[in-house]
Order: structure tokens, then sequence, then C-alpha cells
């Protein structure tokens, strides 16, 4: 295998976090040849201070990479921001790159994941994004790994020339589709995905993950991932900025170290209508369980975090 790609993490103020995503993430079968890129977000105030510095002090020590460069931002740039301008920096210079937050716990076979799909994929135009990450679907004659449209943001990589479609101009995308094509982008209307560029053109939010689903989807592009998840979240705490407690989702975390990777590179239709079955579900669930207090909020917040993850 060719040179592997960096991996770029992105942290804040959660300490116990990062601790299990670092620890996981050594045990990666790659790990001790791949270099780890990190980027501290600075404290928002006073109260955030001391936990921003032991994030540091721990980010000082941490070793099992072939080398750790980290960034200690001067102020704090928030989360979209943080990534946009760590992933820009390290795949300009290294043509790719694997991207992670704080909160992503993987399996030693991400890395390998990762790394094959981002080798055999490179050239290919349509492929644009690859994820670590699968929605619980249901499983029953999917292939290890198939092409969908939308692009998920739980451990991820791309490609210089694919990141360079990158645009997070609100103002542009919200004209940009007809309606049969944001009909097509929302998954047949199985999820909301249009509300979040609409609240980032209103100014009510400032995410980045809808913006890269854009530009992906705007130019036919691809995104390759895997039927059995090699990430987990395990942010659902209460720490994340926009996150809730939600003790109801657990995520199962592959340990497959094979994949039969698609030749042909069409969306599997067969995944598109798993991954609609699932929203509508939640859809459904949601309506008849508005009774129980903080179910739907709990449940649009996970939702959401899945896809763009919003919070830290």
């Amino acid at each position: 295998m060719k040179k592997l790609a960096p991996v770029v993490l992105f942290t804040y103020n959660r300490l116990r976090h990062l601790r299990i995503t670092i620890n996981a993430l050594k045990e990666n079968d790659m790990a001790g040849e791949s270099i780890l890129f990190i980027f501290s977000d600075g404290p928002r105030d006073d109260e955030d201070e001391s936990r921003v510095n032991a994030v540091r002090d721990f980010l000082s020590r941490i070793n099992g990479f072939k080398d750790v460069i980290v960034v200690n931002r001067d102020r704090n740039w928030g989360l979209a921001d943080n990534i946009v301008d760590g992933v820009t920096r390290v795949i300009n210079e290294y043509g790719r790159a694997i991207v992670l937050e704080d909160d992503i716990v993987t399996s030693p076979y991400f890395l390998r994941f990762m790394n094959e799909a981002l080798r055999i994929y490179e050239g290919e135009d349509r492929v644009m994004h690859i994820s670590g990450y699968m929605f619980p679907i249901k499983k029953e004659g999917l292939p290890g790994a198939f092409f969908i449209k939308p692009t998920t943001c739980w451990g991820w990589a791309t490609w210089k020339e694919a990141w360079k479609a990158f645009n997070r101009e609100a103002k542009k995308w919200i004209g940009y589709f007809n309606e049969e094509e944001i009909r097509d982008f929302n998954l047949n209307h199985a999820y909301d995905y249009w509300e979040q560029l609409r609240l980032n053109y209103e100014g009510k939010i400032k995410t980045w993950a809808i913006f890269w689903y854009l530009s992906v989807y705007a130019v036919g592009g691809l995104s390759l991932h895997p039927r059995d998840s090699l990430t987990r979240n395990i942010g659902f705490d209460k720490r994340g900025t926009h996150c809730r407690e939600l003790p109801f989702h657990r995520d199962e975390l592959s340990y497959n170290s094979e994949w039969d990777f698609p030749r042909e590179i069409k969306e599997s239709s067969l995944a598109r209508n798993r991954l609609e079955e699932y929203f509508n579900k939640i859809k459904g669930l949601s309506q008849k369980s508005a009774e129980i207090p903080n179910f739907y909020a709990n449940l649009r917040d996970l939702i959401k975090r899945m896809i763009y993850h919003e919070g830290l």
C-alpha cells in the first residue's frame, strides 16, 4: 500500500472523550505508520480555559503514531471553522486526509478501510467521500461496502481534488436546486437535510457538513460507506454544544477486516431504500411518541448529530 493518509483530529474541552478516542485510534493496526494532526480549539471563556488546558496537556504526551503534530488555536474558532481550516491545510499538503472528532471511537480496522478505499478510488471523479460510519439500517442482502449520495461525518476521508468542490456559501445553494432535486437530496423527504441549509442561510446555526453534502451532490458525487459501521459516537452525554443525552442510542462497532469494495461506481438502490426506510421509521416513532417528555427533541438531536455532527 502507498503512503498512508494523515489523520486529522479536532478537539475542544472534553478530555474524557478524547482519551477514549485516542486510545481506540492507537489500537488500529496502521496507527504506528500514520501521521496524526490534532487541531485544539481555544476556550470560549475563562470557565472553559482550564478544561482546554487539561486537553492540551494530554495532547503533548500522545504517542503511538508515526508523528503527532498539534495545532493549538489561539482563540475559539468554533467547530465548523476549525474543521474547514484544518482539513484544508492538511489536505492541500498531503493530497488526502482522514478526519475524526474527539468523540468518535474507531474499530481497529478503521484506518485500514479508509486507506484501502482512498487507494482504490483515487482518481475516480464521482467518488468524493469515504465514510467510516453507517446508520443502523437493515443489512440483509447488502454488500460489505456500497455507494450512496449522502455524506456522513463520524469518521470520513477525501482527496484534495474532491475537497476543491467544497463551497460553504449558503446564498449560492439556497436557490441552486429545483424541487425534484431537493426531494432526491432529502432522500424522498425521508429526512429534511435541506433544513440545515435554510438555518445556515438565516444565520440561526453555523455548521459545515451540510455544505460538503451539497457540494458532493451538486456535481453528481457519491460516498462510499461500509455496511457495518467502523465508528461509534460517544458524545451523547450533554457535554456537546448541541447535544442532549441519548441513552437509547447504541451503535455496534464492526471488527471486520476485509470488505468487498464495489467495482461499479453507482448508487446502491438497496442501500438507498434501506436508509430511507430507517429515517421514515424514526419519523414514525417520533410522531407516535410525542407524549413522552423530550423524546422528539432527543430524537431530532440524534439525527442531526448523525448527519451534521454539530457538537463539541
